[in-house]
């Protein structure tokens, strides 16, 4: 087994956005140091990290320089480029690895590599190339229902890269606009409520989930985390069974989010996977507030090949991320008992941004 990291080693964290910067504040209170790269130099994670590199994710000689420096390396988001990665990963340990990298790139992978691990998903469908006639729509409702949703392959998030496809005569144009691009196809969710669960893995395989956690989603942007989640406890065991499956799949090393549709009623509920997402997520911001050990840090735990930390929950909480002008309201935040404030550092309020998050305390546990 790899010897863990000691306290005054350098985390490399590829990536500068508020991920990073929490990642970076964790490896901090456990003595450890972080070093960002990252191109925007205005990057909020610079604030807190020992050293940073700005420079493009495609400069070679940047990352070479940056490998040299750091013992480990880890990422904030999965648009890594597989280049880069395998750079790295021959040089330090690249913890998750360029598989998980690869599979979660591309949704038709990821689509393929859940199913092929017998883990429920939506119909879907690709067309390699995307060449669309005028039969195409007419074949895509045959096999997947009306209506579809149709995503970019690759670096769709918060919604981008999507439309939605009705069988009302208003898709052509929609449908065209997409020739020549990468797509896939999916059949609508008739979903009750999306969910998400938290998973960590250490270097060993040890294993571990926190609990799973019911999203609101307003513009398609992530508006409130809330757990426990509202659904059965034998949905919750599926899910975390899901995670598990996931984790060894993948021979993952660090924290993996996992968003879910719930399908049926509590009489009859079941579990598909949406998407997974190598890297600390959103959805699990709660966990800085309701639990001894957050996300962040029992990712850092485990890229450093530390013991993984308790993910037992303390508290009922509620997590509303602040969008835009909802940071504004700061002071008044920060005047709530219930409240924690978390703010990104990020130097410019813009519509959609994110800017920070509150979590709340709804009752002790």
């Amino acid at each position: 087994m790899t010897e863990p990291l000691p306290p005054g080693a350098t985390i490399g964290i590829l990536g500068g956005g508020q991920l990073g910067r929490m990642l970076a504040v964790a490896a901090a209170e456990l003595g450890l140091k972080c070093h960002i790269f990252c191109p925007d130099p205005a990057s909020p994670a610079f604030d807190v990290s020992a050293a940073r590199t700005i420079a493009g994710y495609d400069d070679r000689d940047a990352l070479e320089a940056f490998v040299r420096s750091v013992d480990a390396v880890t990422y904030e988001f999965e648009n890594v480029d597989l280049a880069a990665a395998e750079l790295i990963a021959a040089a330090k340990p690249l913890r998750p690895g360029a598989k998980a990298l690869e599979v979660s790139q591309d949704r038709l992978t990821e689509k393929q590599f859940l199913a092929g691990k017998n883990i429920p998903v939506g119909r879907f469908l690709a067309f390699d190339p995307f060449e669309p006639d005028d039969k195409t729509l007419d074949l895509l409702f045959e096999r997947l229902g009306d209506p579809v949703v149709m995503k970019t392959r690759r670096f769709g998030y918060d919604g981008k890269g999507q439309a939605i496809l009705k069988n009302d005569g208003s898709g052509a144009e929609t449908l065209s606009a997409f020739a020549g691009q990468d797509v896939i196809f999916e059949a609508f969710v008739p979903f009750t409520r999306e969910v998400s669960i938290m998973a960590v893995r250490g270097v060993g395989g040890e294993a571990a989930t926190y609990d799973v956690t019911e999203n609101v989603h307003t513009d398609h942007i992530l508006a409130t985390s809330t757990v426990p989640a509202d659904i059965d406890p034998e949905t919750a065991n599926e899910a975390r069974r899901i995670a598990g499956d996931i984790l060894d799949g993948l021979d993952y090393v660090g924290v993996l989010g996992i968003e879910f549709f719930v399908v049926g009623d509590h009489d009859s509920e079941s579990l598909l996977v949406n998407e997974i997402a190598p890297r600390v997520h959103n959805s699990g911001h709660w966990t800085q507030d309701g639990c001894a050990v957050s996300q962040f840090e029992n990712h850092i735990r485990a890229v450093a090949g530390w013991p993984l930390g308790t993910t037992d929950r303390h508290a009922d909480m509620v997590m509303t991320n602040l969008i835009g002008q909802d940071a504004a309201d700061w002071q008044a935040l920060c005047a709530d008992p219930q409240a924690r404030l978390h703010l990104y550092g990020k130097a410019e309020i813009r519509p959609g941004r994110k800017m920070g998050h509150v979590n709340r305390i709804t009752r002790q546990t």
